[in-house]
């Protein structure tokens, strides 16, 4: 009688390729947790630093209407969104704008100075001081604690049945979870009502 010698069932991966595949995926979760915090300190602090202060004397304000058509549902979305445009002065003196326009939380009146931040060539934004900068850096931060704690726990234990994850480890991940969802509501909190 002969013997065949073969490979196994053709369907059953090694437990180290799973492995490799999650510790794979855990480095992709790391780096997109690394760029998410490099966004929040660019779109926060650092875009606060550079920025020119100054101030927007409104000329007129206007509403524009967008409608979304859900593929989902057969409804039209109706969003608005609020623009002031005037003029803009920079508290140094160093910079007017006369066609200065920017979103903003409500309609004002003709003459009204709105506090803005000349962020680029021609856009603007509303100055929310170092409160609301340190927010929304923060708030990008703790957002990024979930890819970077996730890839974390894949790398050590590449997400693999095979070998089980230690309780500290699992019990330090739920923690830094819990950690990423109350300072992420905490700074849009905090960035809202700067």
């Amino acid at each position: 009688m002969t013997q065949v010698h073969g490979n196994a069932a053709p369907n059953a991966a090694a437990p180290e390729d799973r492995a490799s595949l999650g510790r794979l995926i855990g480095a992709g979760l790391i780096l997109v947790g690394v760029v998410l915090v490099a966004l929040g300190a660019y779109l926060g602090p650092y875009t606060y630093a550079t920025s020119t202060p100054g101030k927007l004397t409104v000329e007129t304000c206007t509403v524009d209407y967008k409608y979304r058509t859900s593929t989902s549902s057969s409804s039209r979305k109706k969003t608005k969104t609020r623009w002031c445009y005037g003029t803009f002065t920079a508290d140094d003196g160093s910079v007017k704008d006369l066609n200065a326009e920017l979103k903003s939380d409500s309609l004002h009146q003709r003459g009204y100075v709105i506090e803005a931040l000349k962020t680029g060539d021609t856009s603007y934004k509303l100055d929310r001081g170092w409160v609301g900068a340190i927010a929304t850096g923060c708030a990008w931060f703790f957002g990024a604690l979930f890819p970077l704690t996730i890839g974390y726990f894949g790398i050590v234990t590449g997400f693999s049945s095979g070998r089980a994850p230690s309780q500290r480890l699992f019990r330090t991940c739920l923690v830094l979870v819990g950690v990423g969802v109350i300072g992420l509501l905490i700074s849009l909190l905090v960035g809202f009502f700067a």
